[in-house]
């Protein structure tokens, strides 16, 4: 099992420097290299407090001179917010920038929101076939001359410019749920990122077999799936505790972004009222507590055990959510002094 770090930075208020928040995400990039962490994943969202990511690939090649081992991934790239040259371009210039260390991750998106403001008219199913359209092209691109007449990209004979440094271009992750996502993913070679959010172990088991299922309809090298999920390690009991109801309440707003429902202002979104928060019982913290990776460094090691013996390679500590960045760092030295050992990682 080899480990890494999912970040952003998190703007809750608006008291909060931004110059800060960046200083403290690098902090959390820079405890993941030293730590022995295989890789650090940034995404792409724009106009979002919750979420503050409007370029990975600016992001990776700053982290890039602050770190020295880890790869850097994009966790994820929205493809259809892309141009398919423009992206084999950047995503080139990014690996060469970073010594060969980039690792590219690809999505279609989730946030209507964003749809909205970025591509208006843009629905999931559109997205989805934009960026199962773009990614195939990257190779070809990174390769030499590629011309291409698609559905929805059409372009004369180019090439990226310039190459990438590693030898076929950065290993490329396709974030992926359903079981058409997982066998696009598997067929062409790419590697897989999944997630269950909250919908906990039998969700975390269910996508395994979907890339299980894959893999036994395609006849080339076996691709890496990574788990990504939140994660919280706490001092002692009453610790896990608390990191539930923060967990808790990260999750009642990422459904309230992904809902889509209510005002943001300021790339703020209208605040929940604690009632809003106690009546969603999906969310509740004993849900997080049964179905996030929560709890003292054992029961973590106990949970991530399960998700190694279902056959995952990778598994990306999630550590956005809410918590002030002492408690993340402590959360994070707690997993890479007390998790990591206990696996032949």
């Amino acid at each position: 099992m080899k480990f890494s770090l999912f970040t952003h930075m998190e703007r809750l208020s608006e008291t909060q420097n931004h110059s800060q928040l960046y200083e403290d995400f690098l902090s959390l990039c820079t405890l993941a290299d030293e730590g022995g962490m295989r890789a650090i994943w940034t995404g792409e969202h724009h106009g979002m407090e919750f979420t503050i990511a409007p370029n990975p690939f600016i992001t990776i090649a700053d982290v890039a001179r602050h770190t020295r081992n880890v790869k850097l991934g994009t966790g994820t790239i929205i493809a259809p917010f892309w141009h398919p040259i423009r992206l084999a371009g950047e995503a080139a210039m990014t690996d060469l920038v970073t010594g060969g260390r980039l690792e590219l991750g690809v999505a279609r998106g989730a946030y209507s929101y964003e749809y909205e403001r970025m591509m208006p008219g843009l629905d999931a199913w559109e997205a989805g076939q934009r960026m199962r359209e773009t990614t195939p092209l990257l190779r070809q691109l990174w390769q030499g001359d590629c011309a291409h007449q698609g559905e929805f990209y059409n372009f004369p004979s180019t090439t990226s410019a310039p190459k990438p440094l590693q030898e076929g271009g950065p290993p490329i992750w396709i974030a992926a749920r359903d079981p058409n996502s997982h066998e696009f993913a598997v067929h062409n070679g790419f590697n897989v990122q999944v997630t269950p959010l909250w919908q906990g172990y039998d969700e975390i088991a269910s996508l395994m077999q979907r890339f299980n299922d894959a893999c036994s309809s395609y006849r080339g090298a076996r691709p890496k799936i990574m788990l990504l999920h939140h994660t919280y390690v706490a001092k002692d009991s009453d610790d896990v505790q608390a990191g539930a109801v923060e967990l808790s309440r990260f999750y009642n707003y990422f459904g309230a972004w992904f809902q889509n429902k209510r005002t943001v202002q300021q790339g703020h979104l209208d605040p929940l009222s604690e009632q809003d928060i106690r009546d969603n019982t999906m969310m509740a913290p004993e849900n997080m507590l049964r179905d996030l990776t929560i709890g003292t460094a054992q029961q973590v090691i106990d949970q991530i055990k399960r998700y190694e013996d279902l056959g995952y390679d990778e598994f990306s500590f999630w550590i956005d959510s809410g918590m002030s960045i002492d408690r993340k760092r402590a959360s994070l030295t707690r997993f890479i002094n007390d998790v990591m050992p206990a696996f032949n990682s």
